[in-house]
């Protein structure tokens, strides 16, 4: 299963060279195996996968909750940084806390404008919305899929459909 969703990442990335943000989302649940493709990703393209929680979270751990908050995009920034080539994150959960006061989306986004990023995103894809967590949970999100490329964990992605249209 890794093989078809590893092979619609590089094409997702290939069609995401010319846009604002480079930013390839792989949509999936948790247990998925969104980790298994990241990593055959990554070693094809001879970079690393980073775990966001266990760097950011070091990073985060002598600040107050309120530099917290306002450092995040900063600390992101410099993490991601120090990959060379194309960006693989993985593990983002720590990015919708609700204490961190942070729309991950968005830092995602902004982390894709100089450089080419591929990250997991746990959630699903409904009725043509982005979503993270259940309804009703304190880190639910749900976003227009406009402006994203999205790869699901079942091989489809945003650019069969454009190429579809």
């Amino acid at each position: 299963m890794a093989e078809p969703v590893h092979d619609t990442i590089k094409s997702s990335l290939q069609a995401a060279e010319g846009l604002y943000h480079r930013l390839v989302l792989l949509v999936g649940e948790a247990g998925s195996d969104k980790t298994e493709a990241f990593h055959d990703v990554a070693d094809e393209l001879g970079t690393e996968v980073v775990n966001v929680n266990l760097v950011l979270s070091s990073e985060l751990l002598e600040l107050t909750a309120k530099q917290r908050a306002l450092r995040l995009p900063e600390i992101l920034d410099r993490i991601v940084d120090k990959v060379q080539s194309t960006v693989v994150l993985d593990n983002l959960e720590i990015l919708f806390d609700k204490e961190l006061k942070q729309d991950p989306l968005r830092l995602l986004q902004s982390i894709s404008r100089n450089r080419p990023v591929v990250a997991s995103w746990n959630g699903v894809i409904k009725e043509g919305k982005l979503i993270y967590a259940e309804i009703g949970h304190p880190e639910y999100r749900r976003y227009d899929m406009a402006d994203t490329l999205i790869v699901s964990m079942d091989g489809t992605a945003t650019i069969d459909l454009e190429k579809n249209n």
